[in-house]
C-alpha cells in the first residue's frame, strides 16, 4: 500500500523554509484510515503495551486508534496549559521553533510499557522530551512509533536509546 499518495506537501506552512506533511486526505478515507492504523499497529508486533500516549496534536488520531486496539489506555501529552490537572512539564526544540509539553501525573504508573506514537519524526525535540516525561513518572518506553519520518532532519538521533518505528519515510 502507498501511503505517500495520501500525504500532501504544503510548502513555507506553518513558516518559510518548511514543508509541512499533510495527513488529511489520508485521515479523510475511511478505508484508508483503516489500513493506516493496521500498519502501525504491525510495527508493535506482539509487545505488551500498557499505555499508548499520543503527542499533541495530529498524534492524537491514531494513538486513540492504536490504544483501542491494543487494550491499552491512552495517554494525551499537551502542549503547556492544555491539561486540567497536575502535570510534568518538559521543555523541547521543534523544527520551527520552542515550546514546552506536559503530561498528568497521574497518567503513567511505575512500570507501566508505553507505546509513544506521533505522526512525524523531525528534529526528535517533541518526542526526546516525551520519552523522558514517561521515565520521569516510571514508565518504561517500548517504542516510538511514527506515521511519517523526516529521515534528512536525524531526528532518530535524539531517540538513539529507543526502538523507533515509522511507516513512512522522507
Amino acid at each position: 500500500m502507498n501511503f505517500k499518495e495520501y500525504i500532501r506537501d504544503i510548502k513555507d506552512f506553518p513558516k518559510q523554509g518548511i514543508v509541512f506533511k499533510d495527513i488529511t486526505p489520508l485521515l479523510n478515507n475511511a478505508e484508508i484510515l483503516e489500513k493506516t492504523a493496521n500498519a502501525l499497529l504491525n510495527l508493535v508486533k506482539d509487545q505488551k503495551i500498557d499505555k499508548v500516549v499520543g503527542m499533541e496534536s495530529r498524534g492524537f488520531f491514531f494513538a486513540t486508534l492504536l490504544a483501542t486496539k491494543l487494550n491499552a489506555g491512552f495517554v494525551p501529552v499537551r502542549k503547556k496549559g492544555k491539561l486540567p490537572f497536575n502535570v510534568l512539564s518538559k521543555p523541547y526544540s521543534l523544527e520551527y521553533g520552542e515550546d514546552a509539553l506536559e503530561i498528568h501525573t497521574d497518567a503513567i504508573k511505575k512500570g507501566d510499557r508505553v507505546l509513544i506514537h506521533d505522526d512525524v519524526l523531525a528534529t526528535g525535540g517533541t518526542a526526546k522530551a516525551v520519552c523522558e516525561l514517561i521515565e520521569e513518572l516510571g514508565g518504561e518506553v517500548v517504542q516510538c512509533n511514527f506515521l511519517i519520518e523526516l529521515d534528512f532532519l536525524n531526528g532518530k538521533d535524539k531517540i538513539a536509546n529507543y526502538t523507533v518505528a515509522s511507516l513512512l519515510h522522507y
